[in-house]
């Protein structure tokens, strides 16, 4: 029995100390913790969406949903069976002057508009807390924090570990002139040595001139945040950018909700929409969008011009690896809408003129 018991100390203590690792970052304390409570969005002690939204809509828990997801067996084809198809670019010598963007898989890409190159919610190292868990696809993690130019604004869209990787934005940190994240996310940024000068960090309905002729509206997501066991003590949000004379607008982690319409009204000339396409399942359908809800989301935004991310790099869902890729096919060659559909790290000049 005693020997039992030591190994529970252990193993508590173990665990205890991971949890408390640099990686999981810090929950927001302080001044930022005033201003949170301040957020007409935080009641109860956590961030809430705009509409009610039940994490898990079937009969599972949490805890059920995972361990299914976990030991379960998915579709046949949740990984590709042969290396996916990228496109190996030299980042470092594009013309920073160009209006273009280069998808890294999932939710990474870099954005180059008005001159500024903007990196959103890089992940090259870890999508997770430990290194077996949501490998990359064979081929799909090509690309490394060395490879990016210099960064004008690191954006973040919230902080769950496919969208913000510890050790991707310390290996950055130096080549980063501001960071951009929602209300909360800035506590991990100031807590891994970041200037909070460099922090610029928005609740939803406030907006940000960081310097002449670029602004980011922060805007609603239905989603939720945390790196570890608190949940939603953090925001997470879409964001509109304005720079340029282009607007383009970062989805970020969403569910289909009114939210959409609202913003298509506010933004009615959005020249390129950055959504969310993968990762969905019908127990967690308020979270993430379903595949019958894309062209609803795109009828209210009403952009010129669609990319769809969130896919390609992970299996974080039980859906074929392909299926957001067919999806993204469907809503360009049925729907008619201009649907962008780059491989990994090939450079795409998005603009219409």
């Amino acid at each position: 029995m005693w020997v039992i018991l030591g190994l529970v100390v252990v193993l508590a203590v173990g665990v205890e100390w991971f949890l408390h690792t640099p990686a999981f970052g810090r929950l927001p304390q302080g001044e930022r913790l005033e201003r949170i409570r301040r957020s007409p969005h935080f009641r109860d002690g956590e961030f809430r969406n705009l509409e009610p939204t039940a994490l898990m809509t079937s009969e599972k828990s949490r805890w059920e949903a995972m361990w299914e997801f976990v030991f379960k067996k998915g579709a046949d084809d949740l990984r590709p069976d042969r290396p996916v198809e990228t496109v190996r670019t030299n980042l470092h010598a594009l013309d920073p002057q160009e209006e273009l963007l280069v998808w890294f898989g999932h939710s990474s890409y870099l954005l180059q508009t008005g001159g500024r190159r903007i990196l959103v919610d890089p992940v090259f190292c870890s999508a997770s807390p430990v290194s077996f868990v949501n490998r990359p696809f064979r081929g799909a993690d090509l690309y490394r924090p060395e490879d990016m130019p210099d960064i004008d604004y690191l954006l973040i869209t919230h902080d769950h570990w496919d969208h913000l990787d510890y050790r991707t934005v310390m290996r950055l940190k130096d080549r980063v002139r501001k960071v951009i994240c929602p209300l909360g996310v800035g506590e991990h940024f100031e807590y891994w040595g970041f200037d909070v000068r460099q922090i610029v960090e928005l609740d939803w309905g406030e907006e940000a001139v960081p310097d002449s002729g670029f602004t980011v509206h922060c805007l609603p997501a239905r989603h939720f945040s945390g790196r570890g066991l608190h949940a939603n003590r953090t925001l997470w949000a879409s964001f509109l950018i304005d720079c340029g004379g282009r607007r383009v607008y970062v989805g970020g982690d969403s569910g289909y909700g009114a939210h959409y319409a609202a913003i298509g009204r506010r933004f009615p000339d959005i020249d390129l929409a950055i959504l969310e396409n993968g990762q969905y399942n019908v127990d967690w359908r308020y979270i993430h969008t379903l595949p019958k809800y894309q062209t609803e989301v795109v009828r209210a935004l009403r952009p010129k011009r669609v990319l769809t991310v969130h896919h390609s790099k992970y299996a974080l869902a039980r859906h074929r690896w392909d299926e957001p890729l067919e999806n993204a096919r469907r809503l360009a060659e049925e729907k008619g809408i201009d649907v962008l559909r780059p491989k990994i790290g090939e450079v795409v000049r998005w603009t219409v003129e």
